[in-house]
């Protein structure tokens, strides 16, 4: 997150504009939002000396001069006349002029209020289901102008009184709020919402953005709503999950360009709550949801083998927090997020919890591991390490790191006997679970794609490959 001074809220007028428009532009220098066209320009009065030049020119300013009107050219035209140049304009060039002068400032700021103005400024096709591709990127990529727009009209507003102004005229768009749309999986308006909220606040320091966050809450009732989802069973509230996962989602967390934005915004929705909350907030928000309603999948991991797909989100989020230089994400409270993750809402299968370990990386997955080796819990991580050879050798990772990762648990055992335990144990699951499949493809229970007959054949290729492997380095032996 990028720091800016913080600005002291002075009386708006014409003496310290200069002073605010320099202000002004060197936020969005700090910003990746785009910058206004370089053919808008600003009429100004012609300067009585442009064709004479006489020492005194030189030197001096007619006094009359500053008190020229601030609206230039523009001060010949009635309103009406104003705002039909407006309509000319993109929506990039009207936010450079809205930094000229307070008086012009004002009268676009009018002119936003206004029935075509409301038109012009907020279209609200967001529920076209035969729109392209570039149709949508445009509506996005107007509502992101429409950003750095509010931005520089209200440069000069306290925080709060900015969210007032924009909460007024985004207050009568429904899709905009948090029960406002009859199909929020299928509608564009949070995503743009997303992007505004995004070019606004880009370049703000933490304080103010965190005072976004308190305003968004106290609109939305965020926290309440929250409450009531992870104080009750998972799965029976799930209309109001479904919209939980999609404002945090496509207003809070999707359009950031910098990781440390993003784990700026999931620590304001983590850190008020205990870590027990925060890993169930964190699988309604990135864990596998129903292509077809969106609702959240919460038995998706307890039934049997997901796929890669439907973990990758939260590994992703794991390793950003873990990875981040917050003082609110140590390492010991992601591997307890980890822990926590790995029973919710019921333990998760095995060949689950083994593939999300893995794909969290070596800086998650050894520390988790450690604690349980720390706690004596030998059989249970030997059951893990032959389900993590099963998921390497189903979806193609390198069988060594198995291997070394077993060797760096195996010493973190303090004693002979428990090392002894957790490698005896090792080869005791092997033996039992692959017993298991071929019983189940003997007893003749097959199901169409042969799920039983497979699981078999990469459980004998996982254990041959493991003891390949531990074969290698024993007799130091280099493939």
């Amino acid at each position: 997150m990028k720091h800016s001074k913080k600005r002291k809220n002075k009386p708006i007028d014409d003496t310290n504009l200069e002073m605010a428009t320099s202000t002004g532009m060197k936020e969005e220098k700090r910003t990746a939002s785009p910058t206004s066209s370089s053919n808008t320009s600003v009429p100004n009065e012609e300067h009585p000396c442009s064709y004479q030049h006489s020492s005194k020119c030189s030197n001096t300013m007619p006094a009359y001069i500053s008190f020229l009107p601030t609206l230039g050219d523009f001060n010949k035209f009635p309103l009406e006349i104003f705002e039909i140049i407006l309509e000319y304009l993109s929506v990039k060039d009207i936010s450079m002029m809205s930094m000229v002068s307070k008086i012009i400032r004002d009268r676009i700021v009018n002119y936003i209020s206004t029935p075509s103005g409301n038109r012009r400024f907020f279209p609200q096709d967001f529920h076209n289901e035969n729109q392209s591709d570039s149709a949508e990127s445009s509506i996005l990529e107007h509502y992101s102008s429409l950003g750095l727009l509010f931005k520089r009209c209200t440069l000069l507003l306290p925080t709060k009184e900015r969210l007032k102004y924009i909460n007024r005229m985004f207050s009568e768009i429904s899709c905009f709020q948090f029960y406002g749309c009859f199909d929020p999986l299928h509608c564009l308006g949070l995503h743009c919402y997303g992007v505004f909220l995004q070019t606004l606040t880009a370049g703000w320091d933490e304080d103010e953005c965190q005072r976004v966050y308190n305003f968004l809450c106290d609109v939305t009732n965020l926290p309440r709503r929250i409450q009531r989802i992870v104080s009750s069973k998972p799965g029976r509230f799930r209309k109001l999950e479904l919209r939980i996962r999609s404002f945090c989602r496509d207003v809070l967390l999707n359009h950031w360009i910098h990781q440390s934005d993003s784990v700026f915004w999931l620590t304001c929705i983590l850190k008020p709550w205990p870590m027990v909350n925060q890993a169930r907030l964190l699988y309604l928000i990135f864990g596998p949801a129903s292509v077809h309603d969106g609702n959240v999948n919460w038995w998706n991991m307890i039934q049997g083998p997901t796929e890669e797909n439907n973990l990758k989100e939260l590994a992703d989020t794991v390793k950003l927090l873990y990875e981040t230089e917050k003082d609110e994400w140590m390492a010991i409270d992601v591997v307890g997020l980890v822990d926590e993750l790995a029973v919710l809402p019921e333990e998760w299968h095995l060949e689950n919890s083994a593939r999300f370990l893995i794909m969290c990386g070596n800086n998650i997955c050894f520390p988790f591991m450690a604690s349980k080796a720390v706690d004596g819990q030998a059989i249970e991580l030997a059951r893990l390490v032959v389900f993590q050879t099963l998921v390497c050798e189903k979806d193609l990772y390198c069988m060594g790191w198995t291997v070394k990762m077993m060797q760096k648990v195996c010493n973190v055992f303090t004693t002979e006997n428990e090392k002894n335990i957790f490698l005896q144990s090792i080869e005791n699951t092997f033996a039992q679970i692959i017993m298991d499949s071929l019983q189940l493809v003997i007893s003749g229970e097959h199901d169409e794609e042969e799920t039983s007959f497979l699981n078999l054949f990469h459980l004998v290729n996982a254990q041959a490959n493991f003891h390949k492997e531990i074969l290698y380095l024993t007799m130091n032996y280099n493939v």
